[in-house]
């Protein structure tokens, strides 16, 4: 009798020849779904600066798949809609937005915005995009419905960089890289309400990130190294943290316990613990340059955007450490978004 068939036989041993198989047949299959490597399935977006182009990048494979999808000029951002079926990507230098299928993985669309926009989110309902326009000191609002811009840009700071949704698609808060400012737009009267929040020094906010619990907005400052925590209840900083050199690109984690910062000028990303507002662990080392960072929908990994090695760094958050060799991407590559839908 094999292995199995010995534990079968000692936990059941009343049973009979065919019950005893059936039970065999369970512990093999329980063992097999345990000793299996796990299967990731989704899929990145990654938004090249250097070649206006976006890669797809299957993270079951950890490999571009297809040729890149040729977008705007100067892609600097990139967001998913909630059902999975469109990307929406920012093009800098084109002022303008290319829509992705992602069925087929073309530019099906493409929308004009205000000047320069580099951050780009999508609303918890689907309903609406925004961009952040650096030059123009405004916030555009898509209709993804029509694939239009709808009402007149939203004034917020000087030199918008980063925008994040909270999750009830409430607000937006939207990184001003000139002010050292975060603005809050409400969603519904869609403009500005409160006070800019300080954040730090000038040409400092660049990514921001909301907690998936609503709770906090985290604010990645490259001018001083160092992220801001915002309540999103009283709109007011409620810490400070140093973390690497060049801090800019921010993401937190699906379980809102983890924050990781992409630190652009030491080549590290660095891990906050959102229940003490302190960094934990050591730097983990990435690729050249590291812009942006992205996790998986289960949060087991998050992709780095290292733009000057023009690759994906890939970090296994259990022990935050990176695994396997770097992602061959785009040229430039400024922004990632990850969604569980296979490419």
């Amino acid at each position: 009798m094999d292995s199995s068939g010995t534990v079968a036989a000692r936990l059941a041993p009343g049973l009979r020849a065919g019950a005893r198989a059936a039970l065999v047949v369970c512990i093999c299959v329980a063992l097999a779904s345990t000793l299996a490597p796990a299967a990731w399935g989704g899929t990145a977006y990654v938004a090249n600066d250097g070649d206006n182009t976006v890669s797809v990048v299957d993270t079951d494979t950890n490999q571009a798949v297809g040729k890149a999808i040729k977008v705007g000029k100067g892609p600097r951002g990139v967001a998913i809609t909630p059902n999975e079926k469109r990307v929406y990507v920012a093009n800098r230098a084109s002022s303008n937005v290319s829509v992705i299928n992602t069925k087929n993985q073309k530019k099906v669309e493409t929308i004009g915005v205000g000047r320069q926009p580099r951050g780009i989110a999508a609303s918890p309902n689907g309903k609406f995009v925004y961009t952040a326009n650096r030059k123009s000191d405004n916030v555009s609002v898509i209709n993804t419905k029509k694939n239009k811009t709808v009402g007149k840009p939203i004034k917020v700071g000087q030199a918008p960089h980063g925008l994040t949704i909270t999750p009830n698609g409430r607000r937006v808060h939207v990184s001003a890289n000139d002010d050292g400012a975060v603005s809050v737009i409400d969603t519904k009267k869609k403009k500005t309400v409160g006070k800019p929040i300080r954040v730090g020094a000038k040409s400092g906010p660049e990514g921001i990130a909301a907690s998936p619990d609503g709770a906090r907005v985290y604010v990645a400052n490259f001018g001083d190294d160092t992220v801001y925590v915002i309540d999103t209840t009283t709109n007011t900083v409620v810490a400070v943290i140093a973390v690497g050199s060049g801090s800019t690109g921010i993401a937190v984690s699906p379980d809102s316990s983890r924050v990781y910062v992409a630190n652009e000028s030491d080549g590290t990303v660095s891990v906050i613990d959102t229940a003490t507002n302190q960094v934990v662990g050591a730097p983990i080392a990435v690729g050249f340059t590291p812009v942006a960072v992205a996790f998986t929908p289960d949060g087991a990994r998050a992709y780095v955007a290292n733009r000057g090695s023009e690759s994906l760094s890939v970090i296994d958050t259990a022990t935050s450490q990176t695994v396997g060799s770097q992602i061959d991407v785009g040229s430039g590559p400024r922004a990632v978004a990850i969604t569980d839908r296979p490419p």
